[in-house]
């Protein structure tokens, strides 16, 4: 063999092998959870999304003072009144009494004090002093004060959330498997506390040859709600475990798409009151699809 041919040969042999093209259908993924996410980001982004706790207090019976001076029993961000007003609970309702001098806003309109709708039956009071806006929001026989401001150091220094690369491999069809009667089951929280949820079935699926079962409880809205845990939150995901929305059944089938696969709000806040995987949806494999671990969280 010549030496140019010699030359040559050793060239092709050590050549990296040509990338496989991504196909239609891999691309037309990739676009449409690019949407998905850019719209995740968007809410959480907004002035009612996540990013803008900043507080969240649990009220006791009786009255409770509001304000960002020492010696209150609600500690409210400093760029709240000192003397903001006062909170007064009865059960699972509360009233809210501005300070004097003190100008909020409830649903758009001046609020000069009074009763307010918690979170429980739909949409809550929410009560507005410049950046700042808050709520009642109830959790089992918790009564809170959920704070928000549009000026947060979390909103401010959001830099987006790391993703896995979408792929086919994740976008995974299930059998659903009806409960024979309508059941609930119990849905641990951060707060230490469990909620009942109705959960209409059971997803039954396979990976590599394996199979594996999700239990979803009903959304609210006509849908499917996961709370799921996988092997990638030991190191590269939400430790906690993440979530999954999907259609209810056809024709006994559902697609699980785990590149749409997100952090729960807790992932962001120490502020939200994140529900945890139940018993039976913590999977053995890993689900390396969706998001990722946002900073140290």
């Amino acid at each position: 063999m010549t030496p140019i041919a010699l030359a040559l040969s050793l060239a092709l042999h050590a050549a990296p092998a040509p990338k496989s093209m991504p196909t239609p259908a891999t691309e037309a993924l990739t676009t449409s959870t690019r949407e998905w996410h850019a719209q995740r980001i968007e809410r959480l982004q907004a002035e009612d999304g996540w990013l803008t706790l900043v507080g969240l207090f649990w009220l006791e019976e009786g009255e409770q003072s509001v304000g960002s001076a020492p010696g209150n029993d609600l500690d409210f961000p400093d760029n709240t009144p000192a003397k903001l007003g006062t909170f007064t609970r009865q059960g699972n309702t509360a009233r809210f009494q501005p300070a004097p001098g003190v100008s909020i806003i409830r649903n758009g309109q001046p609020f000069t004090g009074g009763a307010l709708q918690t979170d429980e039956k739909g949409a809550p009071d929410v009560l507005k002093l410049g950046s700042v806006s808050f709520q009642l929001i109830v959790r089992g026989d918790k009564l809170g004060v959920r704070v928000r401001d549009t000026q947060a150091p979390a909103r401010k220094a959001f830099h987006g959330i790391p993703t896995y690369p979408a792929s086919p491999q994740w976008r995974v069809e299930a059998r659903f498997e009806p409960a024979e009667t309508p059941r609930t089951i119990q849905v641990p929280n951060v707060l230490g506390t469990v909620e009942e949820m109705k959960a209409p079935g059971t997803l039954v699926f396979t990976v590599d040859g394996k199979e594996h079962r999700l239990t979803p409880v009903e959304d609210g809205s006509g849908g499917l709600f996961i709370i799921f845990a996988d092997t990638t939150n030991r190191d590269a995901t939400y430790g906690a475990g993440r979530f999954l929305s999907a259609d209810m059944p056809k024709d006994g089938r559902v697609v699980l798409d785990f590149n749409r696969a997100y952090n729960p709000p807790c992932a962001f806040t120490k502020f939200a009151t994140c529900p945890l995987p139940p018993k039976g949806n913590r999977l053995s494999l890993r689900v390396e699809a969706g998001e990722k671990r946002y900073a140290d969280h």
